[in-house]
This record gives C-alpha cells, structure tokens and sequence, in this order.
C-alpha cells in the first residue's frame, strides 16, 4: 500500500471560490448550523433521537448503542420494526396513500405511475407470493433484474417477510452471479427475460440459468419478470413467471417485525478478486441514516420534491437513495431503466423537464460525459425546476463542480459533493445545504454524528494541509455488521491498519481551512521522486483546462523516478468540432504539450505527466467507474487483465492502439 503521508502530499489542492447559500434557501432548510452542536454534546443521544423521529418502531428501542464486541456494533439493538412498513404502509396509514411513490420512464419510452396505495398494494402480494415460494425470515433472496419498478418491490417484499435481499448487478456476468448465490446460499433468484440497454434488448435469464446450471446451489425456485418479451429458456417446477405467481396472490400481507440487527441485505462488493465480499446490513440503524442523511443533505420536502438518483438499484446507492432513503422519507421520485443517450443526448434534460425534478443525485463521470457533449443539449431543455444537485462515486474535480452548477443547476442551486461507501451504508461527508459555503471539489466536513479524520502513518491526526488515511474514529448507526460468513476477513479488511478504527481504503488530505479533499484509493497515490502525487490532484488540474472533458491519471514505473505519470483525456465536444473531428498527431501534439504545461503551473513540475494521449473513451463499468488498473496495464507495456466488467472491451483495444502509434511523450 503506497503511505500518502510521509512526506505530506504537496501542492494542496487550492480553492478560493465559495458559493453560501442563499438566504431564501437557507431560510426554508432542513438542516441547521446547530445540528453539529446537538451531535457533538451527546452524539449517541442524537442518533437517538433521529431514529425515534424518522423511523415507526413497534417494539421502542431502549438501548442506543452496544459497542462491547468491537467491531461488530449493535444499534438499537433491543428494539423491533420492519422496513417495508417503514418505506411503504405507514404512508397510506397517514393518509398520503394517493401520493406518487415512483415515476417510472423506460427506455423505449414507457411509463407507470406507482403511488404509495399502488406500492402497498404490490409489495404485499410480492411478499405472499415469495412465501408461497417456500421463501420465510432469514432466508436468502438474490435479485438480477433491470431498473424497473420490480427490483424496488422485490428488494422491499424480502424485507416484508424478514427475508435478506442480496441484489446482484445486472451487468454482471453468470459467474459473478454464480459467487454471489453460493455464498450468501439464496435460495430464490428474481430476475427478468431481460431489461433495455441502448435501444435494444439485453438478456438477463441466460445468465441465471448458466449460474445455475452447475446444480451446485440451493435455489428452489427462480421468479420472471417479463419485461422485454424475448424467448427464454424454461426449466419447469423451477421457473415461474412473475406476473403468474405475484398476480394471484392475495393484496393482504401482514409484515414481520424484526429485531432492529435482524440483516436487510448483503451486498457484494464490484472489483474483488477470489471469493465475493459480502457486506451486511442490518435493519435499524441502516434505516435511520439512510433516511436522516436523504432528509437533510438534500433538504427533502415531501410534499414538493420530485427527487432522481441516477443510480441502479444494483449499487449502494441504488439502495440507499433509490429505495430505503426516500421511501422511508415518503418521497415522489424517479425511477429511469436507461443510459442518458438514449435515443439521444437530451434523454436526462428531457425526464427533468417532463417530471419537473427538483432534486438529482448523479456521479462524476455521468457530469463529465455530458461536459464533454457541450452546454447545448441541456440549454435546450427546461432545467428551472431544479433546486438541488448532488454528486457521489468518486471525487469530483472543481471544474466538473462549476460547470454542473452553472449548466444544469442555473448557477444558483446548492451542490452537494458527498463520501461515503458500500461499507458505510449512507453518507458520510458532504456540505449540508442551507448551512455549508460550498467548495467545488471538497466533500467538506463529516455530517453530524459522524466522526471522521485524517491521520498519518502512525495513527496521529494530521492539521491543516495535512495528509493521509481517511478514518471512522466512531461507530455509526448505518456501518457494516460483517462480511457475509467471514468475520476474521471483516476485521482484517477493516480493522487492522489502525486497531479499533475503521480505515476506508481512501486517501485524504485537509486544506487550510480545514475542509477535506478526497484523493480516491490510497493505490491511486503515486510516488514521482519521493513525491507523493494523488491522481485525482493531476485528474483536476486536466479537467480544469478548457480543452478536457474528462481525465484519467496512473502511476506507470519508470526507471529514473521511480513512477511516472500517464495521463488519458476525452476532449469536450467544442474542442473537437472545432478541429473537425479529424485532429492530426501533431494537433493531439501540442495539445498534450499545452496540457502539461497547464499541469505544471496548476500544481508543479513534478506533476507534469511523462505522456499525454488523447482517447475518445475510457474504460468504464457499467456503473461508470474508470479501470484505471487497465489503463495501468497499457501504461506500462502489459497485457492487458480481464475486460470484462467494462461496459465496452472494444475501448482498450483502441486504447493500446493509440498508445503504441500515438502518444505524445516529454522531450
């Protein structure tokens, strides 16, 4: 692991613009400056509170936190609920039964309204149907399906009868799949014929028939949705179809409470090598702050907002923003199966506009890629509806920052940049909206009740512009109980680089006021003659030129200093109109030397990249993160690893092509 500490990281990330709220807004704010006083004086009390208000128990919880078998954490650990009641029936109960739960878009361009009645409605007869299925409490339930409405009730009908959920990508491929049912022992899988992607149908049920085809599992039964209409193979007495089973159950469905650390869902974590990672999350304290941190860092007005989270149910954030978070809070939100290019670029601009969504919740990478398709596609769309822009996945450069604040937010809505994990459950660090002068490019400070430092390599807290391992100092309701079957490997992985403390994995640093700057996995440090440089530092600096829409830095060995750096940029669509999209190598010459230039002078020579190459893509997940473990192969010369979690294989290939025949190195 390479130490981001020692010597400090130089050259901090500098930033002087400040955006405070605005006194209308900070006026009709969920959050105030106070909440971190209240935390601070009694943070266990706090989460307490937060927990009784958010949350309908039916069995009150008397005890808050019981941290004696360190690290496995029990909150609200004597107290009983249910999730679903939690996210769907004490709505109707409330009278809210005719508000709008989901607006689903398909792809091709289908539509459902979903109310809180409709929601009630399917989830109970989901539930019977999964009894009817031999599915009871604490059994298993994978789920393998598109982003349709079905994979929120799902996930819900589980937690209705006390069943653990583990929803499992569906990019992922049947081995993946396979891992993922073996070790959590699911015993029913849910997915559909297929889902739509790009315009055309994408299969899904191959792939659950090749996982289970090994006979190697427990699975009983497997539940299909019929979504696309495309044939698929049947094993009868196994599969049954969905609209079948759940159409002929009963709406009447009673749920189960369970213990407040009774497990929600296991989680698989993407990018592992050798056995899948299985993170678990409990009930409890899951559910509170999913629910506090969707309430008030996007200052969620239920009545009013129409909230979007971009994400798939596949993910964390799927989970905790897509469906506990704002359905416990009773939100309106939107629910979209596709890619935001289809049938064309305005696809995103066109959904807010129609649905008038006030608040949405994307990624970096999803920013920069309509960046890089240039301001007139979201200029040409209604975009005044929105009040509220949230990032997550990754840092996010400064220029990223401005630029979806000015274009998409009317340069007047808040943005709020937040940290957090899998692992965590929910956010962790962001500005609060309507308190926090927001800072492009910083997650800022932990959010009330968490605790959260920078430490060096001894375990001492660093001060200002200093730098090091982000650290959880303090336990926190939605943290991770376990890994799923293996409790030496979840202390181990978490638990050991600072005994007693959680290490996130993730390189930070504070700048002079305090505020932190994510730097992405310590791994992505690179050491350039005893510099310690952050990818994500040099990925800024790129961005921040007017030529690039998008970077991607690493580490490549290098004989004289020890590493190198490389760096692959998109170019934003203007720059390559104007070159007519037919640029010279010499054009991608001066180009990359006018880059570097402006890398040297944004944060030192020592930065400046060894080479520069222009690429129409990088190599992206399906959920958008960039492999840069690829772009390492390519840097330095190897063959390069598995392709395939990348949305696209083809791109490496045009990728090494360009490196060999086009890159653009230092004299």
């Amino acid at each position: 692991m390479t130490d981001p500490s020692s010597p400090a990281l130089e050259n901090l990330l500098h930033e002087e613009r400040r955006f405070p709220p605005s006194p209308e807004f900070a006026a009709q704010a969920n959050a105030t400056a106070v909440m971190y006083d209240e935390a601070a004086a009694d943070r266990l009390e706090f989460w307490a509170t937060q927990a009784r208000e958010l949350l309908t128990w039916s069995t009150p919880f008397t005890e808050t936190l019981d941290w004696s078998n360190a690290p496995f954490a029990r909150w609200f650990g004597d107290g009983r609920l249910n999730a679903a009641y939690n996210a769907v029936d004490r709505h109707v109960e409330a009278g809210h039964g005719d508000r709008v739960a989901i607006h689903f878009e398909g792809e091709p361009g289908d539509t459902r309204t979903i109310t809180y009645a409709d929601l009630q409605r399917e989830v109970s007869k989901t539930a019977n149907a999964l009894g009817e299925l031999g599915v009871s409490t604490g059994d298993r339930v994978a789920i393998y399906l598109p982003m349709i409405p079905e994979a929120a009730i799902a996930m819900l009908a589980c937690a209705r009868i006390g069943a653990t959920h583990s929803v499992v990508f569906g990019g992922f491929s049947a081995e993946a799949l396979h891992s993922r049912i073996t070790d959590a022992e699911a015993t029913l899988v849910i997915t559909a014929d297929g889902g739509h992607r790009r315009g055309k149908p994408s299969a899904l049920k191959p792939a659950v028939d090749e996982a289970l085809s090994k006979g190697d599992t427990p699975v009983k039964h497997v539940l299909v949705v019929r979504r696309t209409g495309q044939d698929v193979e049947w094993t009868e007495g196994r599969d049954v179809w969905w609209h079948d089973v759940v159409g002929a159950a009963s709406e009447e469905h009673e749920p189960v409470a369970v213990e407040a650390e009774h497990p929600l869902f296991i989680l698989y974590t993407s990018g592992t090598t050798g056995k899948p990672k299985g993170i678990l999350h409990t009930t409890g304290g899951y559910l509170t702050q999913s629910a506090f941190t969707h309430k008030y860092v996007f200052d969620l007005k239920p009545e009013s907002d129409v909230y979007w989270c971009t994400a798939d149910v596949g993910w964390v954030t799927g989970h905790s923003y897509i469906v506990y978070g704002p359905l416990v809070n009773g939100a309106t939100q939107v629910m979209y199966e596709g890619t935001p290019d289809t049938p064309d670029k305005g696809r995103w601009w066109d959904i807010v506009q129609k649905y008038g969504v006030t608040i949405l919740y994307t990624a970096p990478t999803a920013i920069r890629t309509v960046m890089k398709w240039g301001e007139a596609i979201p200029n040409g769309y209604d975009l005044s509806s929105l009040r509220l822009l949230g990032s997550v996945g990754e840092p996010i450069n400064p220029e990223a920052w401005v630029w979806y604040r000015r274009v998409i937010g009317g340069d007047r809505t808040p943005v709020v940049d937040t940290w957090w994990q899998t692992e965590t459950g929910a956010i962790m660090i962001s500005p609060l909206p309507g308190v926090t002068a927001a800072k492009p490019g910083s997650a800022q400070t932990p959010l009330p009740g968490i605790s959260a430092s920078v430490w060096d390599d001894t375990g001492a807290p660093v001060g200002p512009g200093g730098g090091g391992y982000l650290v959880l100092d303090e336990p926190w309701p939605s943290m991770l109980r376990g890994i799923w079957g293996d409790d030496e490997r979840f202390k181990e992985t978490y638990w050991s680089r600072f005994p007693g403390v959680y290490f996130a994995g993730d390189g930070a640093k504070y700048d002079e006021d305090g505020d932190i700057w994510l730097l992405g996995r310590v791994d992505d440090v690179m050491n350039v003659s005893g510099h310690r440089l952050s990818t994500t530092e040099i990925e800024s600096a790129l961005v921040s030129h007017p030529y690039v829409a998008e970077a991607a830095v690493v580490g490549a060995s290098d004989d004289t200093t020890g590493q190198a750096v490389v760096a692959f940029v998109i170019l934003r669509g203007d720059v390559i109109e104007a070159a007519d999209a037919t640029a010279s190598e010499e054009d991608n010459a001066a180009i990359a030397a006018e880059l570097r230039n402006h890398v040297a002078k944004e944060i030192g020579p020592i930065a400046k990249p060894r080479s520069i190459l222009v690429v129409n893509e990088l190599p992206k997940t399906r959920s958008g993160k960039i492999m840069r473990r690829l772009l390492r192969d390519v840097a330095e010369n190897r063959p390069v690893g598995d392709v395939t979690t990348l949305a696209d294989s083809s791109v490496m290939n045009l990728i090494q092509a360009g490196m060999s025949g086009g890159s653009t190195s230092e004299d």
